[in-house]
């Protein structure tokens, strides 16, 4: 069987994967804000990689609608992807959000 995604793997810039608590040590590493553009192109890249995933999705959906797609599944795991990815996405934006005012609120 071939799957038209490749895994289920979200892949946000500057997030290590996950392959319990071994890799710990690499994803403590901070980004530097001066080489690679730190925080926003962290946030970019995440954005960039929620919309493909969700065109993804909406391809396979479009499939399914049609009658098109070989196997249910595959779209299954596109949309839990693609809803995965948009809380992710949700999430950052909202610690940054919550960081900002915290910063907005100290006194000088």
């Amino acid at each position: 069987m071939t799957s038209p995604i490749s895994g289920i793997s979200f892949g946000m810039p500057g997030i290590t994967d996950v392959a319990g608590v071994s890799g710990a040590a690499s994803a403590a590493a901070p980004a530097s804000a001066s080489g690679d553009g730190g925080f926003a192109a962290v946030l970019t890249g995440s954005i960039d990689s929620l919309n493909a995933v969700q065109g993804t999705a909406d391809t396979l959906a479009l499939q399914a609608a049609t009658g098109d797609l070989q196997d249910a599944h595959d779209y299954m795991i596109a949309s839990t992807e693609a809803r995965l990815a948009t809380d992710t996405v949700v999430t950052l934006k909202n610690s940054a959000v919550a960081a900002f005012t915290e910063i907005m609120r100290m006194q000088i």
